[in-house]
């Protein structure tokens, strides 16, 4: 299997907080550290987790933070296709508060790849699956010749320019940036997939919506990177063959595996074919 990545990978610097501050304050974060995250980035990682070929389209800035999030990427196993840019790379700081939800500070604007870039974006027609959680609207035309285009419902700016169609469209259902409806969407998508944290979440496609559950989970880490995990996992298994409320279904339990660690990149769960052992077994993991 071949999976294609396109979008930013940013460098985070995340750490516990007694309190998210209030005006004029100072806070001291606590066990901070260094990982290549953002929504592109933490979705690459749960799917170099698993035995598909993995390509990441990414863009990166020129200096020490650009620097230190390419040694992370190109310590994986995956193919990596980099536009350079001349500037500094974007920096998030991530607070997690005592009750484990996280608060995003983006230092500039994300870096992307684009069409003009001169990567090879020919060859995202011979990938089974295209993650996309870039911008540009011609880089989304591309990855359209993979068989199967999955695209986080942040862009729906960008989508909806691109007039291409989606097979799957993936967000949180409380992020009023990704929250939608199928008629939201001149070209509409084949499936809308939205979370809702502990209950769960919700797949709507033009037959009607369907639930599927979240595994009993308790948040020991934080929730950083949750739903970004859910979605590598959920490209994969719908990649591997399985219908979208099913496939769902598996990834539910990736997305909550993060949440029992500081780091989600510490406790990101292995990809496995869907019918394996190992891959079953996961489905009876207690993640509380």
């Amino acid at each position: 299997m071949r999976i294609a990545v396109v979008g930013h990978v940013e460098h985070v610097t995340l750490g516990r907080v007694p309190a998210i501050p209030a005006h004029g304050a100072i806070v001291h974060m606590e066990q901070p550290r260094f990982l290549p995250g953002g929504g592109g980035g933490l979705a690459f990682h749960q799917l170099v987790r698993s035995p598909a070929e993995v390509h990441l389209f990414t863009a990166l800035g020129d200096d020490q933070a650009g620097a230190e999030v390419e040694a992370r990427l190109r310590a994986t196993r995956a193919v990596l296709h980099i536009a350079r840019r001349r500037e500094a790379h974007t920096r998030n700081l991530v607070l997690i508060a005592p009750d484990g939800e996280r608060t995003i500070i983006v230092v500039g604007e994300p870096l992307h790849p684009r069409r003009d870039d001169g990567l090879p974006w020919h060859m995202l027609a011979s990938c089974d699956a295209v993650y996309f959680t870039a911008q540009d609207p011609q880089a989304i035309v591309a990855a359209r010749a993979a068989p199967l285009l999955a695209v986080t419902a942040r862009r729906r700016p960008s989508l909806v320019e691109a007039g291409v169609r989606a097979d799957v469209l993936i967000g949180s259902a409380a992020d009023p940036r990704e929250a939608s409806s199928l008629a939201d969407y001149p070209v509409a998508p084949g499936a809308l997939v939205l979370t809702e944290g502990k209950a769960g979440g919700s797949v709507t496609t033009a037959d009607g919506t369907e639930r599927f559950a979240a595994p009993s989970s308790v948040v020991a880490g934080g929730a950083y990177g949750a739903g970004d995990s859910f979605a590598g996992a959920l490209v994969y298994y719908l990649a591997a063959g399985l219908p979208v409320a099913a496939a769902c279904g598996r990834a539910a339990v990736h997305g909550a595996a993060v949440l029992a660690s500081l780091d989600p990149l510490d406790a990101q769960l292995p990809l496995g074919a869907p019918d394996s052992p190992s891959a079953r077994a996961l489905l009876t993991v207690d993640s509380s």
